[in-house]
């Protein structure tokens, strides 16, 4: 049960009922001492701190690198080796600099949300690790944008959703250096084709992906299992400078509450 709260309705529901069929249960909560915390067999706190936006930036991080650090524990379960646990870990451990660092010039996330708050509707796209945080930079833009927004693995693009597209319709495509990179890339040439703007969010010194691109912002090249941590940063500050360009309240979205306690 994944929850910054600890008392979001229908994840304690499902909790409840999931320890009704006689399931073990683990949280990955933010507020010490919650419901879900007091209620899963198991579980581990984010311990970001509180969280005083109603968009959930920080919190949504921290519970990825809870979930890094739950996989390497599994995966040594299951036969990762010590070495490569060890790497990642070092990374992990590397990683509150490399953002410190990433984050002291955020000057062309700006620059780029100039040109893409006129569009109302918006695109993202990603493969593998990176399909759910296609969904965490629609689900951001949505919330403190107020733009129409949705979110699609790469591999889905054509059965159906592409023909929404055109030249006010733009795509942001998470295309880091991976082993679905060129697919990745195929998507970006599938979506000009149809004349919708793209901007894309590469791999530092990835030099191809702006002659197929309109835009670009670069990110860090981590381990794969680490790169969607680095990714979802210039989503989430893409929705801010979106919405503070538009004059938006963008710590207080309207309709919005920071808890959903209520199914």
């Amino acid at each position: 049960a994944v929850t910054q709260s600890g008392e979001t309705a229908d994840t304690l529901a499902s909790v409840r009922e999931a320890k009704s069929l006689g399931l073990l249960t683990l949280g990955v909560v933010n507020v010490v001492g919650s419901t879900i915390a007091r209620e899963t067999d198991a579980g581990v706190y984010n311990h970001a701190g509180p969280e005083v936006a109603v968009a959930s930036t920080k919190a949504f991080i921290s519970q990825l690198t809870v979930f890094v650090l739950l996989t390497l524990l599994i995966g040594r379960e299951k036969g990762l080796s010590a070495e490569e646990g060890k790497r990642i870990a070092a990374e992990l451990a590397a990683l509150p600099g490399v953002l410190e660092q990433y984050l002291k010039n955020t000057d062309n996330i700006a620059t780029v949300a100039k040109k893409y708050a006129a569009y109302r509707d918006a695109m993202f796209i990603g493969r593998k690790f990176h399909t759910p945080i296609a969904y965490e930079g629609s689900l951001k833009l949505k919330e403190v944008t107020y733009t129409h927004a949705e979110a699609y693995a790469g591999g889905e693009l054509k059965h159906g959703s592409i023909a929404m597209l055109d030249e006010q319709f733009p795509v942001i495509a998470l295309v880091p250096k991976d082993d679905v990179y060129e697919k990745m890339v195929s998507n970006i040439e599938e979506v000009r084709a149809r004349k919708a703007p793209v901007l894309a969010i590469a791999t530092e010194g990835d030099m191809h992906i702006k002659a197929v691109a309109d835009d670009v912002l670069f990110i860090p090249k981590m381990h794969p299992i680490l790169q969607p941590i680095v990714t979802t940063i210039p989503l989430q500050l893409l929705a801010y400078y979106i919405g503070v360009e538009k004059g938006l309240n963008v710590d207080r979205p309207r309709n919005l509450a920071k808890s959903v306690t209520v199914e």
